[in-house]
């Protein structure tokens, strides 16, 4: 139960610094209906009718890395107070410290998911594959949510301060968001480039909530392949986080 207390904490601290929510839908707001009004007359020719529907799953990917990338900012600024060692020093299980974060940062995705799809429904977006398809898009972003947010942890931990840690964010999200499927169908690469995006295991989580929200049938196969990936991710990301926490506290 200790996870409760300090989930609540951490949700009050994101309450109190609300102004991290706002930055960082701000930028997947823009490409949803800027970005996606301009290019969305070209990829009509391409045979991509709705493209706000089409890069929808891109900017789900984005908030996603966005909002866990935050949490790793609450280390350096608990840090910077001395609230983050009177916790290391609290009598509660280290993962349970790690847990209460990565909820927290889950919890912050799904609200900002939520605005986006929210936004969607203005240009006609809608899950064609019902409500069924829907609770798996829940699933997936859960499980997507939770290795960023564990990732982002270990990040932080490693890392002296919050500058070179952004640095170092941006240098990993940029890569990862447009050598994927975010923008445009892979349908069409080659050599190179067609093997880095494959490898890219965000393409493929990316392509799987585009069939759930695109298609009425639902891919089962795939489903369960990229579901059993971001569970061995999760729990990668979980271990190196519990790693870096155990580290903090011998040094």
């Amino acid at each position: 139960m200790s996870v409760v207390p300090l989930l609540w904490r951490n949700m009050k601290w994101r309450y109190h610094n609300a102004f991290t929510i706002v930055m960082t839908i701000l930028q997947p707001m823009l490409w949803l209906v800027l970005y996606s009004a301009v290019a969305g007359q070209t990829m009509k020719g391409a045979g991509i009718p709705n493209y706000t529907a089409f890069i929808l799953p891109g900017l789900v990917v984005l908030v996603s890395f966005s909002a866990c990338s935050s949490g790793g900012i609450m280390n350096y600024l608990m840090k910077a107070e001395g609230s983050f060692y009177r916790i290391l020093i609290a009598p509660v299980p280290r993962a349970a410290i790690i847990t209460a974060q990565i909820l927290e940062a889950v919890f912050c995705t799904f609200l900002e998911v939520g605005i986006l799809f929210g936004a969607g429904l203005f240009f006609s977006v809608r899950i064609a594959s019902g409500f069924v398809g829907m609770l798996l898009i829940v699933l997936i972003v859960f499980l997507t949510a939770c290795f960023l947010a564990g990732l982002t942890y270990t990040i932080s931990l490693r890392l002296p301060n919050e500058v070179i840690y952004e640095t170092v964010m941006n240098a990993i999200v940029l890569p990862a968001f447009f050598l994927s499927t975010a923008l445009f169908p892979a349908d069409t690469l080659t050599g190179p480039l067609k093997i880095a995006v494959n490898l890219n295991p965000f393409t493929h989580v990316i392509n799987i909530l585009r069939g759930l929200i695109l298609q009425g049938e639902i891919d089962m196969d795939g489903l369960a392949r990229i579901v059993i990936l971001l569970f061995l991710l999760c729990a990668g990301s979980f271990y190196f986080a519990l790693r870096g926490l155990k580290r903090e506290m011998s040094l």
